[in-house]
């Protein structure tokens, strides 16, 4: 009965710790914000390393292998999400080239467990959303399992990626365009990224009707672009203002899938939308975090994960077309992301993560601190590094 005793009483602690830790922590970081106190200084470098741990870190929160959708007010580290797992797995792949090989074996768990929840169809579902595979999570997967088989081999990486995108070149409309088994019933101008995954996978095995699919909707992507160079159908949903995240998503999508097709059409979609959000880039690096179709900010807080992909979208542009004004571009705005970046917090769940907005109470991903903000901050800098070199 004593043991007994003891036992609740340590979960008791726990789980008192587990909602104590995080409230602690976004309490201390929202009153940083409301100060405008910068964290303490450290090199871009130890920046990177101490960001990159924590990405292992919302991967070992997670018993299954999968990456924890991050660290939250509400409840701290949350369960895995599989569709930007799937991208991780890429980070943690390049990670092993170029930081530690032991980052080849993370990738592969987080792999292994992909394997797991993908449908039998070959989707991936959301489980927030119910069961049904979702157009943008199984392509955001896919580069996981190409990226997986490029580096391994593995037959069954190469059979559960052929399913995936067999899967969304069959769901497609008559048009083979993506209007069904779309996030919250709407069509996204954004899944010109998913059209990038179904063309990396042509260069593994081709298949004509893959690329006919992502051509019809690469093509819908740029006729939805206007005079500002932003697109219509890029928010989340209808008629609302998208964050910059789905602006970078749209606009990575068309560069990298012309690279691919070398079909310029998509590249200079892709320059004319970087070009106008460099327009809106402040000297201290802030991108507002929402922008109208027309260009006009919608929100005075900053999306600190679009900041990343933009660096991205700039250092590829800067690598293909050149021009310095993207190098100037790429450290401004990750200047602005460090700057917010807590390389001193006791709580592992923030320390070297990287915040859903800026103040933490903005609008993309208030009191978070989602995965894929680290994995385009790890993304970002290294090609930072590579500028710099």
């Amino acid at each position: 009965m004593q043991n007994l005793r003891h036992v609740a009483g340590c979960s008791a602690w726990r789980n008192a710790v587990a909602i104590l830790q995080p409230a602690l922590g976004f309490g201390r970081l929202a009153l940083d914000d409301v100060r405008r106190k910068r964290p303490i200084s450290a090199t871009p470098g130890n920046r990177l390393l101490e960001a990159e741990a924590w990405l292992c870190r919302a991967q070992d929160a997670s018993n299954d292998g999968g990456v924890s959708y991050g660290y939250s007010l509400r409840g701290g580290w949350r369960p895995s999400y599989p569709e930007t797992s799937g991208y991780i797995a890429t980070t943690f792949l390049r990670l092993a080239r170029r930081r530690d090989a032991a980052y080849a074996e993370r990738a592969e768990r987080i792999l292994r467990w992909l394997l797991t929840v993908q449908n039998a169809d070959g989707s991936i579902p959301n489980p927030r959303y119910g069961p049904d595979g979702i157009v943008f999570d199984t392509g955001q997967v896919l580069f996981g399992l190409v990226c997986g088989y490029q580096a391994t081999g593995s037959a069954e990486l190469l059979l559960a990626a052929r399913r995936a995108a067999s899967w969304l070149t069959r769901i497609a409309d008559d048009g083979l365009r993506w209007t069904r088994n779309e996030h919250l019933g709407t069509p996204h101008v954004y899944n010109a990224r998913t059209a990038w995954a179904l063309l990396l996978m042509n260069t593994v095995e081709f298949d004509p009707h893959r690329e006919a699919v992502a051509r019809s909707n690469l093509d819908w992507a740029v006729e939805e672009q206007q005079p500002s160079g932003f697109f219509d159908h890029c928010a989340f949903q209808r008629g609302r203002a998208p964050f910059t995240h789905t602006i970078a998503y749209t606009a990575r999508g068309l560069l990298e899938s012309g690279m691919l097709l070398d079909d310029s059409r998509y590249i200079d979609a892709a320059q004319r939308c970087a070009d106008a959000m460099l327009r809106r880039l402040q000297d201290s690096g802030h991108l507002p975090a929402m922008l109208t179709v027309d260009g006009v900010p919608a929100s005075g807080s900053c999306c600190l994960t679009g900041n990343c992909q933009f660096a991205i979208v700039w250092s590829r542009l800067h690598a293909f077309v050149g021009g310095s004004k993207y190098r100037a571009a790429i450290v401004r705005a990750l200047d602005c992301v460090m700057a917010t970046q807590d390389v001193a917090a006791r709580d592992p769940g923030i320390k070297g993560g990287i915040k859903g907005s800026h103040p933490v109470w903005g609008r993309y991903a208030p009191m978070s601190l989602p995965n894929w903000a680290a994995k385009f901050f790890v993304d970002a800098m290294w090609l930072r590094e590579d500028l710099m070199a």
